[in-house]
């Protein structure tokens, strides 16, 4: 669960040995259930938070990534290794960082906050990935967290200048036959010159190797990523976009993001800054990123606008919900968390909702743009990137629910929003975190709220 710093202080939780309320399907609380003691484990408070935490689907071991350490837990929240990442000596404006090159720049004890955690479990490797020297990662054996390698003399070894630990997100893409991808999206807090917002990246089996964590493609002209214009900057000062979530399905890579943009409200003249929550969609083979499309999302209940995205998992529908869906029971679905409104993206409203997608609903939509796209109807509607006014060229060409993307007509915005489907709200207290999972044909979903709260 991706909680607020305040909940993960010093304590991490074993959420399902205590459900501190239970809502029924018509939204009607009921009585808590008597409390049972938490299983607890407590880190050094002077290192401050913890950050990420993923769990070894085959071992139950939990790794779990805070400042200056990263921890290998038992499933039942016994330390069982501790591999320090910080402090060490460094200076945010130190580019090339001073393990490349000397840095003029006074250089202090900086905290390591870690960004990403991720399992490769093809190689039996945890990838940590911290805010020292402008992002990079480690390698590390899942079984005593031995370092395995620390890519850091090339400038693709460098994620993020960004020292939050939301600021980073990756997805794995196996083969069984080749070195895996990692596909990384991060905001670049106002350095594109130096950072791809999103790219994707060599897995390679060894470790140490010269390519680990290069791009996947990269000439003259054309590589694996997607920058964002310096001009973009001009038109929104602190122009980012941030990545809420990630996953894979099919043939296709996503990622749900929130990123600021100018509008005109209604009977006015004048611009005004909101946030709008899209959807990014990429072909985990395009070495081009021709493919890369972009939906806005949201969701409405009795006329209120949920727009503000908090946290979002994939699941499968279940037989149940399936039904009432009209799709299978093994369709991807996309529970979401929205808050109210779209403009305050740092400080969110406390009125929020649950929300469900189905992926194939919202593959439908992209299918359609592109569709429209290249016969040649409309523009590539894609403001941050500049080419909100060129027009969509046309193609004769068959586009079927895979196509990945030529190098015309790229990238391509969609304009119109695709809806959620609201199943519950809460007005108080805002919920911040959800994951869900299929028991008995029943798709249940568990929701973490701003108080510390867990609702199933």
């Amino acid at each position: 669960l991706n909680m607020s710093p305040a909940m993960w202080k010093w304590t991490c939780l074993v959420s399902h040995l205590l459900l501190s309320t239970t809502v029924s399907p018509l939204g009607r609380q009921q009585p808590l259930h008597p409390k049972r003691p938490f299983i607890t484990f407590t880190g050094d408070q002077a290192e401050g938070n913890f950050n990420h935490l993923v769990v070894d689907e085959r071992t139950g071991h939990i790794y779990l990534g805070a400042v200056n350490r990263i921890y290998k837990l038992s499933s039942d929240l016994k330390v069982l290794v501790t591999h320090e990442t910080g402090p060490e000596d460094d200076n945010p404006k130190c580019y090339p960082p001073k393990i490349v090159q000397t840095c003029n720049e006074p250089l202090t004890s900086t905290n390591n906050i870690n960004k990403m955690l991720l399992i490769d479990y093809k190689e039996n490797r945890l990838i940590a990935c911290g805010s020292l020297y402008q992002g990079i990662c480690k390698l590390l054996k899942l079984d005593d967290l031995f370092k395995l390698g620390e890519p850091s003399h090339k400038k693709e070894h460098y994620l993020s200048g960004v020292n939050e630990s939301g600021s980073v997100f990756g997805v794995i893409v196996s083969y069984s036959n080749m070195d895996d991808k990692l596909f990384i999206a991060t905001a670049v807090d106002g350095k594109p010159e130096y950072f791809p917002t999103i790219s994707s990246r060599k897995l390679t089996k060894n470790s140490e190797a010269d390519g680990m964590f290069a791009y996947v493609f990269h000439d003259e002209f054309v590589a694996s990523m997607i920058k964002i214009p310096s001009d973009t900057f001009t038109i929104i000062p602190d122009f980012d976009i941030y990545y809420i979530y990630g996953f894979s399905s099919g043939n296709f890579v996503y990622f749900l993001t929130l990123q600021p943009e100018m509008i005109s409200p209604p009977g006015s003249t004048t611009k005004e800054q909101v946030y709008t929550s899209k959807l990014v969609r990429l072909c985990k083979e395009d070495t081009a990123f021709n493919s890369y499309v972009e939906v806005p999302i949201g969701c409405e209940k009795n006329g209120v606008e949920y727009r503000l995205l908090q946290a979002a998992y994939l699941s499968k529908a279940g037989a149940i919900l399936a039904r009432s869906l009209d799709v299978g029971p093994e369709d991807d679905i996309l529970f979401t968390v929205f808050s109210k409104g779209q403009k305050r993206k740092m400080k969110s409203l406390d009125e929020s909702a649950l929300c469900i997608f189905v992926l194939k609903k919202i593959n439908d939509r992209i299918k359609d743009r592109l569709q429209s796209c290249y016969r040649g109807e409309g523009t590539l509607d894609l403001a941050w990137l500049k080419v909100k006014d060129i027009p969509c060229s046309s193609a004769l060409l068959t586009i079927d629910d895979n196509f990945c993307g030529l190098d015309m007509n790229a990238p391509l915005g969609v304009s119109s929003m695709v809806r959620g489907l609201p199943i519950y709200t809460e007005d108080g207290d805002r919920m911040t975190s959800v994951i869900a999972y299929v028991y008995k044909n029943h798709s249940l979903a568990f929701v973490g709220t701003k108080s510390g709260k867990l609702k199933k």
